[in-house]
């Protein structure tokens, strides 16, 4: 497919398809990879080919936040657009800017949005003070087209007045530069009520015009979680620039959309309670202008969750003194180091695989925002790593985690802190935490798994990473045997579960509350969570714990009906009543087939088919860890093929979908690899690539940008044990580093044609498997390696490819519990 290929390069001449961002982002993405190519150079900037707009759209709304921020930072500046926006900006061109603010999520599917504190917004006010457009509404702005801009530790947009808004990052802190028209008064209204979701609930801001600063902290609700909870943020804003910047006139201000636009020159102190009568947020914040008419004004920003006293304590030590230049520099440094971990051949893979790859592995380090010493609630002054955008855990333990298996313990080390952290402090460990609060549970205790990936790879390294095992095991068994009084926000409804082998539809609970749909999938949820603390058991040899928790990882199969049918195709996932009877819902309901006018597939109370946010079709591949029993279950490897190639060739696949995550490699199992290789190609040349729609959803936390990662890699991992599916690079070389092991390793495709980057793959192009060699041993199967034989110890990897089709696993498939696999800990 030349077409797919070329389009990155397209792209760039085209400029005006979506009006933003600007074409010359794509144009300086293509130059660099172009360059690279040319001078065959050792020392290559990795940030040059990440683009932060893939994922911004206004169609498949990938809600990826582009602003300026180091890995894993707490803040993200960019600029907040009215409409729907969770991530704070939208390449909608038909929206307004509302303003700059430091703090937001990245690929979360939140509709309200997430954060979006503490706006600043631009203005000009000819006419004086007291004619500034202050509220949300008065002082949006279109922006000018073809201006947005953005790459690692930077994001910039021009306003149609002209007015050029920048913005780079630290932590916790970041610059923010405005460039006015020349000859005009700047102005600034800073917003202290309106949030993204709308939920201020009371806040007070002060302006200390002596030293130039403006202090705000306030309390907002949840994006994704109970509407009482709250949770408090804070930031600093230094006005003078070091003493180069003097203020003109400052002040106070209330408005609202009835009529109500007070201004308070010379008023410093703002202490607003929540509007309890309802509605929009009572509307607040500061206003200042400069004297001298600048064309340049920077200001700094500190942010915190603790004070504000401590958000200003954080920009003095972060930024201090520091130009915008340095800021900038020194993040791009952070991104260079984290990029570096996965170094590709340049010249010879297709430039917009060069380019999907870099942009999905700097998503894989925006996210979670790393909030350590920022803590409030039952996790104030802790002494553990703290991370918030926990956005959800049943996103990202398939593909996120496992990624970071590869090349970051240290990061993964901290983050699994942080989820004992929460069973410590809260009694169970997080399954969604968002702004700083417990977020609504999906399918289970999905940490479960997250910190099993951690344990089986790392034990040995574990108590040197500041992990206790048994501690970590400790938090496991909580989450598989405690049930905690309210299971929306936080554990398994584990009483009935283990009462009955599965979660029943309709039972009668009477120790706990929690909302009672999603039963099939909450099943298959709980059992490979189960299957998790099996293999943490193994590790610690806790032998009746792994007979234990081994049968009970086996329960997925008591919501497998024999007698539906679909299709043509009989057996499915179904939600059962506590009598043992099914509860029939059409297989076909809630995929992408599903006619019904009125469709409630999420977590609404009404949603009655049984499984959250999929269908029965697609749900009915998940058990990651015995794929070979499901393969009987569906009547053998010819007809689970069949039946495979009908569910994506008819249509219930979602690749934007988390549970369809692995069905591409669901025919490794069946002995036919060479099918994983075609399907992962359709997979990614239709779904994937380098423009704003880039995404077939919303990133997820990151979930999206690993999966692209692990395919573009010709990897797939098995969560929660050390196996990694080989499939086919779509690069002919890369090496994976691991600072903290010492190790690197080096996969090379031998006969790799770029012709094969393409879907069909055309006939006689090799792209299929025929051998697989380890430090040149032969592997004893070709279609999965072991992290303790691979990137675990270093080396080298050699996949010779063939155009050869028929090939089979030529030993082994992939592991499955029922068969014998996964028997000893590494």
């Amino acid at each position: 497919m030349v077409g797919w290929l070329l389009a990155s390069f397209a792209v760039a001449c085209i400029g005006t398809t979506y009006a933003q961002p600007s074409p010359e982002v794509q144009a300086r993405i293509s130059a660099a990879i172009l360059a690279t190519q040319a001078s065959n150079a050792t020392h290559i900037d990795y940030t040059a080919f990440v683009n932060p707009f893939i994922g911004t759209d206004y169609t498949n709304y990938g809600d990826v936040c582009p602003g300026a921020s180091v890995p894993f930072g707490m803040v993200k500046f960019t600029t907040d657009f009215t409409g729907y926006a969770p991530a704070g900006y939208i390449a909608d061109p038909t929206q307004k800017a509302r303003g700059m603010s430091p703090l937001h999520d990245s690929g979360t599917g939140s509709s309200l949005g997430s954060y979006g504190n503490f706006e600043i917004m631009p203005l000009l006010c000819p006419d004086g003070f007291d004619t500034c457009t202050t509220t949300l509404s008065a002082r949006e702005r279109y922006r000018k087209n073809d201006t947005d801009d953005a790459y690692p530790g930077y994001f910039s947009l021009t306003l149609d007045n002209d007015i050029k808004m920048e913005a780079t990052s630290t932590r916790r802190a970041g610059l923010e530069r405005f460039t006015f028209p020349w000859g005009s008064k700047p102005y600034f209204v800073l917003d202290l009520a309106n949030d993204l979701p709308a939920s201020f609930a009371g806040g007070t801001l002060d302006i200390d015009p002596e030293n130039g600063r403006v202090t705000i902290g306030a309390h907002f609700g949840s994006s994704f979680g109970p509407d009482f909870y709250h949770y408090q943020a804070f930031a600093c804003y230094d006005l003078l620039n070091g003493g180069t910047q003097k203020l003109s006139e400052y002040g106070i201000w209330t408005g609202d959309n009835y009529g109500l636009d007070a201004k308070g020159l010379g008023q410093t102190h703002l202490n607003l309670s929540q509007n309890i009568i309802g509605g929009t947020p009572y509307e607040s914040g500061a206003l200042f202008s400069y004297e001298g008419n600048p064309e340049q004004v920077i200001l700094r920003v500190g942010v915190s969750f603790v004070s504000a006293d401590q958000a200003c304590a954080n920009a003095e030590e972060e930024i201090g003194t520091s130009s915008f230049e340095e800021i900038q520099l020194a993040s791009k440094a952070l991104w260079q180091e984290k990029l570096s971990k996965i170094e590709i051949d340049i010249v010879n893979t297709p430039p917009n695989v060069t380019e999907m790859l870099y942009s999905s592995l700097y998503r894989a380090s925006l996210t979670p925002n790393n909030a350590t010493l920022e803590t409030q609630g039952a996790f104030a002054n802790t002494t553990s790593f703290y991370f918030d955008s926990l956005y959800c855990s049943w996103d990202t333990f398939r593909t996120f985690y496992p990624l970071m298996t590869l090349h970051s313990p240290v990061e993964f080390a901290q983050i699994v802190d942080n989820y004992i952290d929460g069973w410590r402090k809260l009694g169970w460990m997080p399954e969604c935490r968002a702004n700083n609060l417990p977020g609504w549970t999906q399918g289970g205790s999905s940490g479960d798994n997250i910190v099993a990936q951690f344990a089986v790879n790392y034990h040995n390294e574990a108590q040197a990473l500041g992990i206790d095992l048994d501690e970590l095991y400790a938090a496991l068994v909580t989450d598989g045997e405690v049930n905690p009084p309210e299971w929306n926000t936080l554990g398994r409804q584990v009483n009935v579960y283990k009462q009955f082998s599965y979660v029943p539809f309709a039972v009668l609970d009477t120790g706990s509350t929690g909302r009672q749909t999603r039963e099939g999938s909450r099943t298959l949820e709980y059992a490979f969570e189960d299957f998790g603390i099996r293999q943490v058991a193994q590790v610690l040899g806790k032998t009746d714990d792994v007979e234990y928790y081994t049968n009970r990882s086996y329960w997925y199969r008591n919501v497998w009906d024999a007698t539906v049918d679909s299709d043509g195709y009989e057996g499915f996932m179904q939600k059962r009543f506590s009598n043992g009877t099914f509860y029939y819902t059409d297989p076909v309901n809630c995929s992408p087939k599903d006619t019904r006018s009125v469709q409630e597939c999420s977590l609404q109370g009404d949603n009655t088919d049984g499984f959250y946010e999929s269908s029965s079709w697609e749900y009915s591949w998940y058990a990651p860890h015995d794929t070979g029993y499901l393969i009987e279950l569906m009547g053998g490897n010819t007809t689970f093929t069949k039946r495979l190639d009908h569910f994506f060739g008819d249509g219930y696949y979602q690749a934007g979908n988390e549970p369809s995550f692995q069905t591409p490699i669901g025919y490794h199992y069946a002995n036919q690899p060479w099918r994983s290789v075609d399907r992962v190609r359709d997979v990614v040349i239709n779904n994937f690539n380098t423009d704003i729609a880039g995404l077939p959803g919303n990133d997820d936390q990151a979930a999206m940008a690993t999966l692209l990662s692990f395919h573009l890699l010709g990897l797939y991992p098995v969560p929660s044990t050390t196996h990694y599916l080989i499939v086919s690079p779509f690069t002919p070389k890369y090496t994976i580093h691991n600072s903290y092991l010492n190790t690197s390793t080096t996969v090379t495709v031998t006969n790799y044609s770029a012709a094969s980057v393409a879907y069909p793959i055309p006939d006689g192009v090799p792209a299929y498997v025929k051998s697989v060699t380890i430090n040149g041993v032969p592997t004893k199967s070709r279609c999965y390696i072991d992290f303790y034989d691979t990137f675990r110890v270093g080396g080298e990897i050699e996949i010779v490819v063939t155009e050869d089709k028929t090939y089979d696993c030529g030993g082994p498939v992939p592991e499955s519990l029922s068969t014998g696999g996964f028997a000893s800990a590494r």
